[in-house]
C-alpha cells in the first residue's frame, strides 16, 4: 500500500482546492482498499460533522447529511480521537441509521479521525457490503490518509474557504465574508492596519499567485514572445560553449529548446489563459508546477530527475515574461507586504512613510526580513504558512505583531479594537522618547547597561536615537547576506568601520561570522537534515579558516584609531574550539601588527552561551575570554527541544520556562565567580519582564532590538534592586512557564508598569 498511499498524497498536494482534496481522497482509497465506500465528514463551528465528500453514499446527501456532536458512530470516533473497526455496523449501540445516504447495504465499518494540533477536524470512513473485520494494515493506512489530509483540511478552515464551502449561500451577492484569522511568528511587535500588496521574488515558480486579465490577447502574445526570448537565450549559450563543453554537455540545451517547440507545454498554457482568462505568469507557473510534480512522482529514478530540468526551465520563461510585465505597484498609504519568501531587496521601492508592515509564508523570526522589521520598528509576520496570497492581495489587512496574527476580513468593531491598542502604543513610544538620554538606574541607584543588538545600518541610526550605549551584538551574518559571494576583506572593514565609526566610542560587539541553522548565505548553501544540530555558527568558520581569518582581519583593521572593538564567538560547545578560535584571532592580530604594520589594540574577546554545554563548563569558558554573552534565543531552544521556527511547537517554546530561568542563574554565578562581565543578547532581554528577572539574577548588561530600549529602561526605572532579586528566586522555583508569569504581572501590577507589559 506504500505506493499507492504515495500516489494518494501527491495527488492531494497537487489539488487546486479542498474539495478537490476530498473527492480525490475519497475515489482513491476506495478503489485501493476495494470497498464499497468511503465518505468525510467535517466539522462546523456548531459541532455537528457534516457529510463533505463521498464515493458510495447517494450523491444528493454531500453537503446536506449532519450529524450532531457525540452522535452515531461519526461522533463516538471524534469524542474517542482514535479509530473504530466493525464487523457489522448496524449491531453497535451507538449506530444511527441515515436514510438519506443509502448506507442500509453496508455492513463492515472503518472509521477514523481526522486530527491537526490535537483538534478534531472530521471522520474519514470506509464500509463494505460484506461482513467483515477490517485487517492492521487496512486501519493503519486509513489512519495514515487521515493524518494527510489533516494539514490540507486545516489550511481551508484557517483561510475561511471551508467555511465558505459549508454555508453554500444561496445568493452570493449577499452572502457576508467571513472573519478570517490566520497565525505565524511574531517577529516585530506592533500592531498595522494596511492594503495587503503582492510581492514575488524573481523567477521564483513557488511565489506566482493565480491572477486573471481583461485582455486575454495581450497576454497571449506576451506569452509567445518569452517563448521566443528563451529560445534565443538557449541558441546563444550553446554557441558561447562550444569548446567549452563537451557535445553530450551541450545537449541540455537542445533539450530545453525542442521541450518549448514541442507544444504540450504551450497548448496547456493557452488553454489557461483562453479559457480562464489567467494571466501568463500564472498559467505558466501553474503547468510548469503541475509537470514538475508529474516526474516527481514516477517510479523511474532517470525520469524523476528530469523535474529539474523542467522546473530551470520553467524559471528561464518566467523571467522573460517578468521582464515583459514590469510591475507599476501604486503603493498605498497603508501598505503591508505580502510574499511567499519576502526579501530586503524587495523594499527597495517602497516608501518607507507608506510601510506599516509584513506578512512572509516563509521564514522565521531570525530571518532577515524580521531582523529589518524590528530594526525599523515594522509590525511583522513570518511563517504565516496558511496565507492565501492571491485572495488577500489587495485587501485590507489587520497585523498582530505582538501574537503573530492576521485578520481579514474583519468587522468595523474589531478594527476599532486594533486602533485604539495602536493609538496606545504610539502615545506610549512618545512618552518614552523622555527618557532617551536618562540613564537606566532602579529605584535604589543600580545602574544597568542598555545596549543593541544591529546588523543593519538603519538600525544603527536608530539605535543612536534611543540612547543606546552600546552594541551588545552585531550580526556580521547580514553583510554577508547581501552579496552574491563571499565579501572580500577589503568590502568588510568598510562595513565593520562605519559601524565602528557611528558608535564610537560606544563599544561595539561583533559577532564573527554565525550561519547554518535557519540563516543560510545562497552562494553557500547548507544542506542538512538537522540543520539546528549541525554544521553552523563556530563550528563553520574553523573548518574554513580562510573565511574566518579574513573576517577577523577586516574587523581589526577597521578599529584602527578608534578601538572600541570587541569580538564575539557563536555556538561554543567545548574548550577545544574556543581555544581554536582565540589561535587564530591572536594570529591574525600578530600577523596586522608585527607583519603588516597596523597599529591595533587587542580587542576583547567573548564567547557566547547559546547551548546546554556551555551552561555546564561556564567557568570554564569563563577563565579564557574576556566576556561573556548569553544567546536566549537558541540556549531556550536546545533546553526545551523545540524549534522556535516551528509553527507546529511555538506553543511549547516558552522564555520564561523555569529550566531556562535555573540555566540563566547558574551561568552569572559562575561568571562572576571567575570575575567575568556576563550580558544577554537574546530577546528575553527585550521582554520588560524578562530584563526585570535578569537584573535580580544579576545580569548589569542587556542587549535588545533597539526597538525594546525605551521600554525597557522604563520598567527598570520603577523597580528596586531588591524587588528584582525577590522576583528572580521566587520564580526560579515554580512549575511552569505561565506560573512564572502570572506571578511577574501581579507582583508589577502598578501604575507606571502595567502600561509597559502590554507589548
Amino acid at each position: 500500500m506504500l505506493d499507492s498511499l504515495r500516489s494518494i498524497v501527491q495527488e492531494v498536494n497537487a489539488a487546486a482546492s479542498t474539495a478537490e482534496v476530498l473527492n480525490i481522497a475519497v475515489k482513491r482509497v476506495k478503489e485501493v482498499m476495494q470497498v464499497g465506500n468511503c465518505s468525510i465528514f467535517l466539522c462546523e463551528q456548531s459541532g455537528d460533522y457534516v457529510l463533505r465528500a463521498s464515493d458510495g453514499y447517494l450523491s444528493e446527501a454531500i453537503g446536506n447529511v449532519r450529524i450532531p456532536e457525540g452522535e452515531g458512530l461519526v461522533g463516538l470516533i471524534a469524542t474517542r480521537e482514535e479509530p473504530i473497526n466493525l464487523e457489522n455496523a448496524s449491531q453497535h449501540p451507538n449506530f444511527t441509521y441515515i436514510p438519506e445516504t443509502g448506507e442500509e447495504r453496508f455492513s463492515s465499518y472503518l472509521g477514523a479521525p481526522i486530527i491537526h494540533h490535537r483538534k478534531v477536524l472530521g471522520v474519514a470512513l470506509v464500509q463494505q457490503e460484506q461482513q467483515r473485520r477490517f485487517d492492521e494494515g487496512e486501519e493503519a493506512f486509513l489512519v495514515t490518509i487521515c493524518a494527510q489530509l489533516a494539514a490540507s483540511i486545516a489550511h481551508a478552515e484557517a483561510t475561511g474557504e471551508l467555511k465558505d464551502q459549508l454555508s453554500k449561500p444561496r445568493n452570493k451577492k449577499s452572502r457576508k465574508q467571513t472573519e478570517v484569522v490566520l497565525n505565524g511568528i511574531p517577529s516585530a511587535p506592533g500592531i498595522a492596519i494596511g492594503t495587503a500588496i503582492l510581492m514575488s521574488a524573481p523567477a521564483d515558480l513557488r511565489a506566482v499567485a493565480r491572477r486573471y486579465v481583461k485582455k486575454v490577447d495581450d497576454e497571449l502574445a506576451l506569452f509567445k514572445d518569452a517563448i521566443r526570448r528563451t529560445k534565443e537565450d538557449l541558441h546563444t549559450l550553446d554557441t558561447n560553449m562550444v569548446g567549452k563543453l563537451s557535445s553530450s554537455e551541450r545537449a541540455l540545451f537542445e533539450v530545453y529548446i525542442s521541450m518549448l517547440d514541442d507544444h504540450t507545454l504551450s497548448d496547456e498554457v493557452v488553454a489557461l489563459i483562453r479559457e480562464q482568462k489567467m494571466a501568463a505568469q500564472s498559467a505558466w507557473a501553474e503547468v510548469i508546477r503541475e509537470h514538475v510534480r508529474n516526474f516527481e512522482r514516477m517510479e523511474d529514478a532517470y525520469l524523476r530527475e528530469r523535474a529539474s530540468d523542467v522546473r530551470d526551465l520553467g524559471r528561464r520563461v518566467l523571467a522573460h515574461l517578468q521582464q515583459s510585465q514590469p510591475k507599476q505597484i501604486e503603493y498605498p498609504d497603508n501598505c503591508i507586504l505580502i510574499g511567499e519568501e519576502l526579501a530586503a531587496p524587495m523594499l527597495a521601492d517602497v516608501p518607507h512613510d507608506k510601510l506599516v508592515g509584513m506578512i512572509s509564508v516563509r521564514g522565521s523570526r531570525n530571518s532577515h526580513m524580521a531582523i529589518l522589521g524590528r530594526a525599523l520598528g515594522i509590525p511583522t509576520v513570518m511563517g504565516a504558512v496558511d496565507l492565501p496570497l492571491a485572495e488577500i492581495d489587495g485587501n485590507e489587512l489587520i497585523i498582530d505583531g505582538h501574537q503573530g496574527r492576521i485578520v481579514a476580513h474583519f468587522s468595523r468593531r474589531l478594527r476599532n479594537s486594533y486602533e485604539k491598542q495602536r493609538r496606545e502604543e504610539q502615545l506610549l513610544a512618545a512618552n518614552l522618547e523622555q527618557l532617551r538620554d536618562e540613564p537606566c538606574i532602579t529605584c535604589d541607584d543600580h545602574r544597568v547597561g542598555l545596549w543593541v543588538n544591529t546588523g543593519l545600518r538603519i538600525d544603527t541610526m536608530l539605535s543612536l536615537d534611543r540612547g543606546a550605549e552600546g552594541v551588545g551584538l552585531y550580526r556580521t551574518e547580514v553583510p554577508f547576506l547581501m552579496h552574491e559571494r563571499f565579501p572580500s576583506e577589503e568590502e568588510q572593514r568598510k562595513t565593520y568601520r562605519e559601524q565602528l565609526e557611528i558608535f564610537a566610542p560606544r563599544p561595539v560587539t561583533m559577532r564573527t561570522l554565525d550561519v547554518g541553522g535557519d540563516k543560510a548565505l545562497p552562494y553557500f548553501p547548507i544542506e542538512e537534515a538537522n540543520p539546528f544540530l549541525g554544521w553552523r555558527g563556530i563550528r563553520v568558520t574553523l573548518d574554513h579558516p580562510e573565511i574566518f581569518l579574513g573576517q577577523i582581519r577586516a574587523m581589526m583593521k577597521a578599529s584602527e584609531g578608534l578601538d572600541n572593538l570587541r569580538i564575539m564567538l557563536p555556538m561554543i560547545s567545548n574548550i577545544p574550539e574556543l581555544e581554536a578560535a582565540m589561535e587564530l584571532i591572536y594570529r591574525a592580530f600578530d600577523e596586522l601588527t608585527k607583519e603588516e604594520g597596523f597599529d591595533l589594540v587587542m580587542p576583547k574577546i567573548g564567547a557566547m552561551v547559546e547551548v546546554p554545554a556551555a551552561v555546564y563548563q561556564i567557568r570554564e569558558i569563563a577563565r579564557r575570554v574576556h566576556f561573556l554573552s548569553v544567546g536566549t534565543n537558541d540556549l531556550t531552544q536546545y533546553l526545551l527541544a523545540v524549534d522556535r521556527n516551528n509553527s507546529r511547537v511555538a506553543d511549547l517554546y516558552h522564555a520564561f520556562h523555569p529550566a531556562l530561568l535555573n540555566a540563566l542563574q547558574i551561568i552569572v554565578d559562575g561568571a562572576q565567580r571567575e570575575n567575568c562581565p556576563v550580558s544577554v543578547c537574546g530577546e528575553f532581554a527585550g521582554d520588560p519582564l524578562g530584563a526585570v528577572l535578569l537584573v535580580g539574577m544579576g545580569y548589569d548588561v542587556l542587549s535588545m532590538s533597539s526597538s525594546n530600549l525605551l521600554r525597557v529602561k522604563a520598567i527598570l526605572r520603577q523597580v528596586s534592586l531588591k524587588e528584582a532579586k525577590k522576583l528572580a528566586e521566587k520564580t526560579q522555583t515554580m512549575a511552569d512557564a505561565f506560573a512564572v508569569v502570572e506571578h511577574l504581572q501581579s507582583k508589577l501590577a502598578r501604575p507606571g508598569v502595567q502600561e509597559l507589559l502590554g507589548g
